[in-house]
């Protein structure tokens, strides 16, 4: 049985549930929107309610598509993750680049009295051009050693003493932090989805799809990845080459959802799973794309749950994915003892 014919139906219902709870996102919130009146508002300007158009177009749309691209990037970084280490326990921030764009916004934040940045906080792209400037410090490292050793796990250890080292000076700047400066950081580590400008979406959309496609163009070397790096060398992979397009890819995607959005918690790990347990195979070809839809489902039901209808009140985003997500992988341990890449 092919491709189209085994697996187009379950493609075909996530697609169409992409759709509806893309709509939905928009529709609930604060103030209830009839979903006509949104199908109209992107045809017609000039609809029924003049603010119910102005919050679909500046508020509401911007964060439905934040919601597709955190959901779907985080998903992608975490497949890579996984195969790449062959650990069904790795994710996206594996490899320090979250500790690192948090180590940014917090020399931004906690290091403003002592390093004379009041002037920048008060700038909305401060806090991406600093986490960005941290993921990126973190990232030149680990490629530099990816270039230098042999092993994939040395690569996952050295990762998670990068992340230690970052979280240490976090700790120590927050040690000498005002209460107000704390309050800060806190609120950034939140994650937040609706803060994003159509300026700065188009920023994360280009982004996104470089990491997405970088990602795409190494599905075959993942495929190989799967039976060990002898495997994948006898099929002609470079593991080098596909090495770092691997961790570029999850740089990228990680990194610049970080630093838009805030750390997200729990997406990168559940998903994956969803999509194996779904589609039953662990063939990429067929996982890729998967994970990309249920990603950009999951976050957009997360992103509804956070949300009180006709109340103000908006949870903090990364609260709801942790809240969501860690169940998922309990549950995926308890009914498989041993889960395959």
């Amino acid at each position: 049985m092919n491709f189209s014919q085994k697996y187009s139906l379950g493609f075909t219902l996530l697609i169409i549930s992409v759709a509806i709870s893309f709509v939905l996102n928009i529709s609930l919130g604060s103030v209830s929107i009839p979903i006509p009146e949104i199908i109209d508002s992107f045809f017609n300007t000039t609809t029924q309610k003049n603010s119910h158009h102005l919050i679909i177009t500046a508020y509401r749309l911007p964060k439905a598509i934040t919601a597709l691209i955190v959901g779907s990037g985080l998903g992608v970084a975490g497949l890579l993750m996984q195969t790449f280490f062959r650990n069904p326990l790795a994710g996206p921030y594996v490899l320090g680049l979250s500790s690192g764009a948090s180590l940014g916004v917090a020399l931004l934040i906690l290091g403003s009295s002592f390093f004379n940045l009041h002037f920048l906080i008060t700038h909305k792209w401060s806090y991406a051009i600093f986490a960005c400037i941290g993921s990126f410090l973190v990232l030149t490292a680990v490629l530099m050693v990816a270039s230098k050793v042999k092993s994939s796990n040395s690569i996952l250890i050295i990762g998670l003493m990068f992340s230690s080292i970052a979280s240490s000076i976090v700790s120590i700047l927050s040690y000498f932090a005002s209460q107000e400066e704390l309050q800060q950081y806190i609120f950034w580590g939140f994650g937040s989805l609706g803060n994003l400008s159509w300026i700065e979406l188009r920023w994360l959309a280009t982004i996104y799809f470089i990491g997405i496609g970088l990602g795409a163009f190494s599905i075959k070397a993942l495929n190989g990845l799967l039976l060990g790096e002898n495997y994948a060398k006898s099929l002609g992979h470079n593991i080098q080459k596909n090495r770092i397009l691997i961790i570029l890819s999850t740089s990228l995607l990680t990194g610049v959802i970080t630093a838009f959005s805030g750390p997200i918690a729990f997406i990168g790990l559940a998903i994956p799973y969803l999509a194996k347990q779904l589609f039953n195979t662990s063939n990429h070809k067929i996982i890729f794309p998967a994970v990309i839809c249920i990603g950009c489902i999951v976050m957009l039901l997360c992103d509804i749950a956070a949300q009180f209808p006709n109340k103000d009140l908006i949870l903090p985003i990364n609260a709801i994915t942790a809240i969501i997500g860690a169940p998922i992988v309990i549950l995926l341990l308890l009914n498989n003892k041993k889960i395959a890449l």
